[in-house]
């Protein structure tokens, strides 16, 4: 057969597409990426580095990731599913355990990967547009398993009894306010070390049971100039009446 009968003929469907190759590729490209946006910032970042990094063409990147925007959200979103895994990796069922393994997993998280906390910094002031952060949008999600927990150890009398979604948001404030002083004071103690004085303030407190609580002295004095307000307010009424 010459070359222009070989020429005439129909290509066959080519290799077959790997599901697993193709997520293993994606994988690789975010890892890429992602230290190229932790290093140089989101707007300096050029995709023609990140693929000759990868040793492809920048096309391939694009069969990916539509734009360059795609590429970063896509990174910060395996970052958070990252987190979430490494916190929820216990073998514990007890609640109090499980508790202080996610503070644990969580600062030990940021403490192997610094550049993280660099992305996340950048979402916020680069994209600040949108309504919630990557971040945000998966601790609100995960709020609801935190939730259930702490208001099981209220019922049964291990943890004093407060509104559940106030304790996470504390919890979570408080960790997230860590791993961001720690990036930008470069405090040199680890955040795993750290997590221990976390968890003994959290666990434990500061007060002893002798030491007058002014958090709870204060919560007192609002509520009775609030009882206050609305007596005057209801007696104000029937005058009028």
């Amino acid at each position: 057969m010459d070359d222009a009968a070989r020429s005439s003929r129909p290509r066959g469907p080519g290799r077959p597409k790997d599901p697993a190759r193709q997520l293993r590729r994606r994988e690789e490209i975010l890892r890429c990426a992602l230290r190229h946006f932790a290093r140089a910032g989101f707007e300096q970042v050029v995709l023609d580095d990140v693929a000759a990094d990868l040793s492809c063409a920048k096309g391939t990147l694009y069969n990916y990731f539509p734009t360059k925007q795609s590429l970063f959200t896509a990174a910060a979103d395996m970052v958070m599913r990252e987190l979430l895994t490494h916190t929820r990796s216990f073998t514990s069922q007890d609640p109090l355990e499980r508790i202080a393994h996610a503070v644990r997993a969580y600062l030990s998280f940021f403490d192997a990967h610094p550049e993280y906390v660099e992305l996340i910094i950048q979402e916020r002031a680069r994209f600040h547009e949108r309504p919630r952060s990557t971040y945000f949008q998966y601790r609100n999600v995960n709020a609801g398993v935190w939730r259930e927990l702490l208001e099981g150890l209220m019922r049964e009398g291990r943890v004093r009894t407060m509104p559940a979604d106030r304790a996470f948001e504390v919890i979570g404030d408080l960790l997230y306010g860590t791993i961001f002083t720690n990036h930008m004071s470069g405090r040199r103690r680890s955040l795993s070390d750290q997590a221990e004085g976390v968890l003994d303030i959290l666990f434990y407190g500061l007060l002893t049971r002798a030491a007058p609580n002014p958090a709870r002295a204060g919560a007192r004095r609002t509520k009775a100039r609030t009882r206050s307000r609305a007596g005057a307010t209801a007696r104000g009424g029937h005058r009028g009446a």
